[in-house]
């Protein structure tokens, strides 16, 4: 598929003039609804005579001032209309983005400190989470294919074609670009299970207060059955050798398609968890909240998959359309996503760039030589003053217990 190049200045979006299909005139129904057949990856136009009612709702709201009026359904629809606008021809630019982009190069000078003083991490690190059968793999895949142009070259592995139950044992960094000089890395991370929040909350914890290195192990409580030479194995393939990133923005990835189930079926673990997990006061280091990334929502009907996105976001209390992206790995013939589904790849791409600049942001000031002395003295002090807390409490209890001390 060919597609030309636009030259954007200072804007995330392409500003080649086009008809928006949100404010188009009445001439323009007609055309909307025959493409609701011609375009399947713009499944929410499935139902031709509701989507012309909804699309001339939107016009109405669009012609008004102010658009606080629309629905929740309505706001998710100007978002998928939005995407659609411009995902063939916007994908380009914002593929030459990520390919030139080296860390830091989206910094914005605040608080008076210049950028050279300013705590850069040589690669911006992009940490995926979530529970297992969530999409996370397949999500580095496509990554792999609308970035790398790698075709379907399987660089993570994924439970496809395995036991369902597979899950990685280790934290695996992608190069998704495939370049030596790319200004960010994505991490895999291993599934977490609905019936071990505490030990979720804790490990991930771990991960953004710590960091991440390539083939880091993740052995956890319900890993006992794993035979001696098993572990062994594993031991052997982690080494700590690897650099160590720190964590500069997360993505929790969903399966829309197994929450919004249980939901429907009055199982609200899966709901619950996820909300856990979104609201982790590990994610606080960053400033903002971590993307929200809707996976396997083609297991359902159109209805379903938009009542399942807002539900979650409710449920989460986000916004439905900011910093959520419903996102389609791969076709069920397997193709590529920018060739059969550029919705899909266009809201990919647009979820990295909002990740690197989100990092970019958080950047704090480098620590001087004043800063590590008046750390260090704080230990110092903290030490003595836990030192004569302890002293006074053996005293306590000597005296207490009616001991006298001898001269």
């Amino acid at each position: 598929m060919c597609r030309s190049t636009i030259t954007v200045h200072n804007s995330i979006y392409p500003r080649k003039k086009m008809k928006s299909p949100i404010c188009s005139t009445s001439s323009d129904e007609d055309e909307y609804e025959n493409s609701a057949g011609l375009e399947p990856y713009c499944w929410w136009r499935s139902s031709a005579e509701k989507f012309k009612l909804e699309c001339a709702m939107l016009k109405l709201y669009n012609n008004l001032p102010n658009v606080a009026g629309l629905t929740p359904r309505l706001r998710v629809l100007r978002e998928l209309e939005r995407l659609a606008l411009v995902a063939n021809e916007g994908i380009n630019d914002f593929r030459q983005k990520l390919v030139t982009y080296r860390s830091g190069d989206f910094w914005m000078p605040t608080g008076g400190v210049p950028k050279e003083k300013t705590d850069i991490p040589p690669v911006i690190t992009i940490l995926l989470v979530g529970f297992s059968g969530s999409g996370k793999s397949s999500l580095v895949n496509l990554m792999y294919c609308v970035l790398g142009r790698s075709g379907l070259v399987p660089f993570a592995q994924t439970s496809s074609g395995n036991s369902p139950d597979y899950t990685s044992m280790f934290l695996e960094e992608h190069n998704v670009l495939r370049s030596l000089r790319s200004g960010f890395c994505v991490y895999d991370s291993r599934g977490f299970d609905y019936e071990q929040m505490s030990e979720n909350i804790e490990e991930l914890s771990s991960w953004m207060n710590e960091g991440v290195h390539h083939n880091q192990l993740c052995l956890r409580s319900g890993d006992y059955l794993l035979r001696k030479d098993e572990i062994e194995v594993l031991m052997s393939r982690s080494s700590s050798k690897f650099e160590r990133r720190r964590v500069n923005c997360a993505m929790v990835v969903a399966n829309i398609a197994e929450i919004y189930k249980a939901y429907k079926a009055g199982n609200y673990k899966p709901m619950d968890a996820i909300k856990e997990l979104y609201s982790s006061p590990a994610f606080k280091k960053c400033i903002e909240n971590p993307i929200l990334i809707l996976t396997h929502g083609d297991m359902l009907s159109t209805e379903e998959r938009i009542e399942g996105r807002i539900k979650i976001s409710e449920w989460l209390n986000i916004s439905e359309t900011s910093g959520v992206y419903d996102i389609v790995c791969l076709t069920e013939y397997g193709f590529i996503a920018e060739d059969s589904d550029p919705v899909s790849a266009y809201a990919l791409t647009e979820a990295i760039y909002r990740a690197l600049i989100i990092s970019d942001r958080a950047h704090l000031p480098k620590r001087s030589f004043l800063d590590w002395t008046i750390l260090v003295l704080s230990w110092v002090m903290c030490f003595i003053a836990a030192f004569f807390a302890f002293l006074s409490e053996i005293c306590s209890k000597l005296s207490n217990s009616g001991g006298k001390l001898k001269l």
